[in-house]
């Protein structure tokens, strides 16, 4: 039998079929057309034309940059992330590399090719517990910021100190410093709120309405601060008093006592200059109103630098102290008990303890008993 790859040739010797092999040539040979036959490479663009910007706002994949030192008509640029940046999250206050159109013209686009190394980097999570979803999601609020503002009424809504010590710790774990501004001070004295803070020695700002700003100015000169704080606390009212132009959504306070979410996404916005000042008015990160601000991300032993006042007390600690309750020889229940910090700092730092390990209430301390004026996370 001859193949169908094969070139009969008949021949008559007597009865037999001769054949003869079929010879190939490059012409009978399929090409399957295939990939690009580019040879691949690692090496990447260096864009050494790249000029840096100041990411302000995200919004679904486009990121809004400000250029080096702007001005007060400074055009905005709209950029997106360039794929070579992999799985990179580009987040506000990042400091970037930008190629392409930065003109700002309407319809122009950018692409953010480098991303500046972060000197800080400010983190929360929805809960504590690390074994929850909620948990294990972890949020960059902001990039390179260095003060964290914690904003916080005295009034109406009441202060919620667990609310300012949770924040305290992710500043300290943040390498950020903390500011306590207090609010609506012309309806309810600081007193309270300042004793519980007495042995942290911890800067503060008192803002009544008709308050002037300055020594709240003068305390974010120069600085890019992230303003943090429950709903209904007066922050995005602040914000429109520090700059005019930032036209933030406002709201009321509850009959019970509560705030309503106004802003709803991190931006940053830079301080008008004040007249005859020639220093830098700094930037401020205005962020959403937050009823938690979870620390799955903070280790336990870091969680502790949160409360520099309790330190010094666990040096008597057993090793391996866990300075729960539920250890008899935790030297830090004699530590408070010798009057060297305040017992309610002690209960809010083992709330925090048992939170992590989802033993904890989650509700927050004021919804289970309204009546205290010093609690709240």
């Amino acid at each position: 039998m001859v193949g169908d790859g094969d070139r009969k040739e008949l021949t008559r010797r007597g009865d037999v079929l001769a054949t003869r092999r079929r010879e190939y040539d490059e012409d009978d040979v399929r090409v399957r057309p295939g990939k690009s036959s580019r040879p691949r490479t690692r090496t990447r663009p260096l864009h050494a034309d790249a000029v840096d910007g100041f990411v302000i706002a995200v919004d679904r994949g486009r990121y809004t940059c400000v250029l080096p030192d702007p001005g007060p008509d400074a055009p905005l640029v709209t950029a997106m992330r360039a794929r070579e940046l992999g799985r990179k999250s580009v987040v506000v206050g990042d400091r970037v590399g930008l190629v392409g159109d930065t003109s700002g013209a309407t319809g122009a686009l950018a692409r953010i090719v480098r991303i500046a190394e972060r000197s800080s980097v400010l983190r929360r999570t929805a809960d504590d517990d690390e074994t929850t979803a909620e948990g294990r999601l972890e949020r960059v609020v902001v990039a390179n910021a260095d003060q964290l503002v914690i904003v916080s009424a005295l009034a109406d809504p009441p202060p919620r100190t667990g609310f300012i010590d949770r924040c305290l710790v992710a500043a300290y774990d943040a390498d950020i410093e903390p500011l306590l501004c207090l609010t609506k001070a012309d309806l309810s004295g600081p007193e309270q709120v300042l004793g519980y803070y007495a042995e942290l020695e911890l800067p503060y700002v008192l803002i009544r309405p008709d308050s002037d700003l300055d020594a709240l100015r003068d305390l974010l000169a120069g600085r890019v601060s992230v303003m943090v704080g429950h709903s209904g606390v007066g922050k995005s009212t602040l914000v429109n008093r520090l700059v005019p132009d930032a036209d933030r959504a406002v709201g009321v306070v509850s009959a019970i006592g509560r705030g309503r979410h106004t802003s709803t996404s991190a931006v940053v916005l830079r301080l008008p200059p004040r007249p005859g000042a020639h220093t830098d008015p700094g930037w401020i990160v205005d962020t959403p109103g937050v009823r938690s601000f979870g620390l799955a991300h903070v280790s336990a032993n870091s969680l502790l630098h949160g409360f520099p006042d309790l330190v010094e007390g666990t040096v008597d600690c057993p090793v391996n102290c866990q300075h729960t309750a539920d250890e008899a020889d935790c030297a830090l229940d004699a530590w408070v008990a010798a009057g060297r910090a305040d017992a309610r700092r002690l209960a809010s730092y083992r709330r925090l303890l048992a939170s992590r390990s989802g033993d904890g209430d989650a509700r927050e301390p004021d919804q289970r008993n309204p009546g205290d004026p010093l609690a709240g996370s």
